[in-house]
């Protein structure tokens, strides 16, 4: 099936982005850090390959509007 990528390296770009931070900060200080790291990333990285704008998506969000991420 060629709309199959052939690499995966979408995932390992999100990924890349949680190592630098690892690396540079030495790590996170508690699990909540981390877990509030990942969700926002998760959104950025969601928003960004839907082609959608992200200071929009944030905006909804602290303004307690719904954010459609699907299309």
């Amino acid at each position: 099936d060629f709309k199959v990528p052939f690499d995966n390296n979408l995932a390992e770009r999100s990924l890349r982005m949680i190592k630098t931070k690892i690396k540079v900060s030495g790590g996170f200080r508690s699990e909540n850090g981390s877990t509030a790291f990942a969700n926002i990333r998760s959104l950025v990285d969601t928003a960004k390959k839907r082609k959608i704008n992200i200071y929009h998506t944030f905006r909804k969000i602290f303004m307690g509007e719904p954010v459609a991420l699907l299309r």
